[in-house]
């Protein structure tokens, strides 16, 4: 085959096939490691017990424990297990090493009858072995449902119930969270009672192997926790899978080379583009008032980044002003995250509504109607659960928090009623796009594209369901689990599939490509991102009680995962290559007038390759990310993928359909504020990367190797040299990104959306 293949031919029905067997393999193994999390997550006993029998606590102290540490948003200020908010320690790691200074100090006293310090070099490696020996054995018995601390755990235990204590109620207040933050002595009991599990759990080898629960996460060499046999051999296998995958996909896309953006051949006339010579309709009128939302909310969140950042230089307080008691670290990221969600999917959810009836051929009856509700539907969800997370981390919720307040898990922090009302509006979301799309289903003219539009549509509500599968007591195995269903397959998985047929359509509305060509497009996006995708969502669950068969899937696929975003580098210059392409017949420039919002689409090709491809990739294999995980080479990857591919994404949908509702006097005014706001954008988010978020994280896996994990989570070594002369550095970026490029992309928006300029009718 060539690029000469007539375009008229119809599409082969092999790439509808292929795509469904891709989704039949990756679901059926990732449902199966998913089952297996149930059965191989950590026990949680019915008791725990000390060296001399006496009930310690007990499993629904620990699940009580655990509602504490949701409630409160904790997972917002640190970690557990690696997974979660970076100011804070990891607590599971923090109670790991203090667990090896008074263990090996009791076991110090026990036997010489003084403390670790003062023992000879022989004695201390003596002790050291002793203490590693007995952590080293799990005591868990499941006929009798009871696990038994030895006299190391049990002291260190008793020690760190006082120092939990005062970390969170002490006079004085924890990193980023006001003093006294958690008063209730019961809850704090409970909270020192999860911590002890969750790092038993990191220590104490599974039944019948040689690694903990979390694959010898985190790295503490006082207690013999170092990377596993399968961290390093998956990691060296992956690579094979990597280079494997690229030499196979170079070939194909060298072989036929019309695999593309740019491969559409014989489709240069603006009048088959239905675009061209629309007439906007009422609801499209009313999908302005989306995107001012969303303008409003990316401004927003783009300010409590400023915030967030700022925690990190300065953790007592903004110039001089205590604003831990007002917005405290974990509300601010809370806040952050969410409204990143929130402005990203609202954008898509737009665009979705505006390009229905491009695609349908016309509008339904109340179509407008419906699409305010759906915006008011939105407000309620966003400023509710807003309010309800802060009245949540404050206990102002009583027994409902979890409903109303703060979930507490990270990325799904919404309680399960704000959950239920936006999967309800996601679900009448898809009942406005079904009856926009549904005559243009039944027809041939556009092939598949219409149904495959539907399609992507109706997997954003599907695949949220996971979020609620899921309670409060859950094992926290468990609850990672799912969570990651939604932020790896929901978000980074069907949003982002979803936002290539939102790309398509617009490629086929302006009369770009042919309906061929973008549904082949379709079905190339979904094969490749999903081949890799549906289980390369395990490299989540490396050390968060999996066991090494998640690790071996993963560490493959994930490398795969690389394939496509390697592709995206050519999918930018298809896109350059596009914004310059000119009718055969009329000799004017087809996206004349979408010149930005492709340009933004050129971004969104660079920053997928660096961001989710490079930095993606570095963080992914088993061996780095053991050492890694929960470091600023984490939010190096968050925030350069996050922002770089979705924010980019949502960004191009919103000022493609803007540039479609305002005419040229309106846009002529604006696009100054569009150009602007789209250099401030990309060099600020350059800017973190080169300036801290990268340098910085290599900075901080140099101290992990050198001195554990613990050390290089601990406040200390954040306030302290080049790391923290960095952050402070930072701040050049975030001026940057917000000044010149929230703020003229906010504005532009509300003044086109709020101006009194005339719409364009064509």
């Amino acid at each position: 085959m060539s690029s000469s293949l007539p375009d008229s031919a119809p599409l082969s029905p092999r790439w509808r096939q292929a795509a469904i067997l891709v989704m039949i393999f990756g679901f059926s193994l990732l449902i199966w490691v998913t089952a297996k999390t149930y059965s191989g997550a950590p026990p949680i006993p019915a008791q725990v017990l000390g060296a001399s029998g006496q009930v310690l606590f007990t499993g629904g102290d620990i699940q009580d424990g655990q509602e504490v540490f949701l409630k409160y948003g904790l997972m917002e200020h640190g970690t557990l297990w690696g997974h979660g908010a970076y100011l804070g320690p990891d607590y599971t790691a923090e109670y790991l090493h203090r667990l090896a200074e008074i263990g090996r100090d009791t076991l110090a006293m026990a036997r010489y009858g003084r403390p670790f310090r003062d023992l000879g070099e022989g004695q201390a490696l003596e002790i050291g072995a002793l203490l590693q020996s007995q952590l080293k054995q799990n005591r868990y018995d499941p006929g009798t449902d009871t696990l038994r601390f030895s006299a190391a755990e049990e002291a260190s235990y008793r020690l760190q119930r006082g120092e939990w204590r005062n970390y969170f109620s002490g006079d004085t207040a924890a990193v980023g969270l006001p003093t006294k933050f958690i008063r209730d002595d019961r809850e704090l009991e409970h909270l020192a009672d999860y911590f002890a599990w969750a790092t038993w759990a990191t220590v104490a080898p599974r039944p019948g192997k040689d690694y903990s629960y979390t694959n010898n996460w985190p790295y503490e060499p006082l207690v013999g926790n170092t990377p596993t046999a399968s961290t390093y051999l998956w990691s060296a296998l992956s690579l094979i899978t990597l280079l494997g995958g690229l030499g196979l996909i170079l070939f194909v896309f060298g072989k036929f080379d019309y695999l593309g953006w740019g491969g559409s051949a014989g489709w240069n006339h603006p009048e088959e583009g239905r675009l061209h010579a629309w007439t906007l309709t009422p609801s499209q009128r009313a999908v302005g008032l989306f995107f001012a939302v969303v303008a409003l909310l990316f401004l927003g969140q783009a300010a409590l980044g400023g915030v967030l950042a700022h925690y990190r230089v300065e953790p007592g307080g903004f110039y001089g002003f205590d604003l831990a008691r007002l917005l405290p670290y974990n509300l601010a990221r809370t806040w952050h995250l969410q409204l990143a969600i929130f402005w990203i999917a609202t954008a898509w959810v737009g665009g979705g509504l505006f390009l229905a009836p491009l695609v349908g051929g016309a509008e339904p009856r109340g179509q407008r109607a419906g699409a305010l509700l759906l915006l008011g539907a939105l407000a309620v969800v966003v400023f509710g659960s807003l309010f309800g997370e802060m009245a949540g981390i404050n206990d102002k919720l009583g027994s409902l928090w979890f409903w109303l307040g703060h979930q507490g898990s990270e990325y799904l922090d919404l309680g399960r009623f704000w959950q239920l009302l936006l999967a309800a509006g996601l679900v009448f979301w898809l009942f406005l796009m079904f009856r926009a799309l549904r005559p243009a289903m039944k027809g041939t003219e556009q092939g598949e594209l219409p149904s495959l539009f539907f399609y992507a549509a109706f997997a954003i509500p599907l695949f949220y369901l996971p979020a609620l599968f899921y309670g409060p007591r859950t094992n926290f195995a468990v609850i990672d689990n799912w969570r990651f269903w939604i932020i790896h397959l929901w978000v980074e998985g069907f949003f982002e599939l979803f936002a290539t047929v939102l790309v398509a359509v617009m490629f086929f509305q302006l009369g770009l490509v042919s309906a061929k060509s973008a549904t082949r497009l379709i079905y190339l996006d979904a094969i490749l991102y999903l081949t890799g995708g549906i289980l390369g969502i395990g490299h989540h669950w490396y050390f968060t009680g999996q066991g090494t068969l998640n690790m071996g899937l993963a560490a493959s696929f994930s490398a795969l995962e690389v394939v496509p975003l390697t592709l995206l580098t050519l999918d930018a210059w298809d896109f350059i290559r596009l914004q310059d392409k000119n009718c055969e017949d009329c000799g004017r420039p087809l996206a004349a007038k979408q010149r930005w919002a492709i340009r933004f689409l050129i971004a969104v090709g660079v920053w997928n390759f660096v961001g989710a491809g490079v930095f993606g990739f570095l963080i992914n294999l088993p061996i780095v990310s053991y050492f890694e995980i929960g470091t600023t080479l984490t939010a190096n990857h968050g925030h350069a993928a996050m922002f770089g591919v979705f924010g980019m994404l949502a960004l191009a949908v919103l000022v493609f359909c803007l540039r479609e509702l305002k005419g040229d006097a309106a846009w002529g005014r604006a696009e100054g504020f569009i150009r602007l706001g789209f250099w401030g954008l990309n060099l600020g988010l350059g800017l973190m990367v080169v300036l801290d978020l990268f340098p910085g994280g290599v900075i901080q896996l140099w101290d992990v190797l050198s001195h554990g994990y613990w050390h290089a989570r601990r406040l200390t070594f954040l306030m302290g040299g080049t790391f923290h002369t960095l952050e402070w550095i930072r701040i050049v970026a975030d001026m940057i990104f917000l000044l010149v490029g929230a703020m003229p992309i906010a504005f532009a928006t509300l003044r086109l959306v709020f101006g009194s300029e005339p719409v364009d009718a064509a």
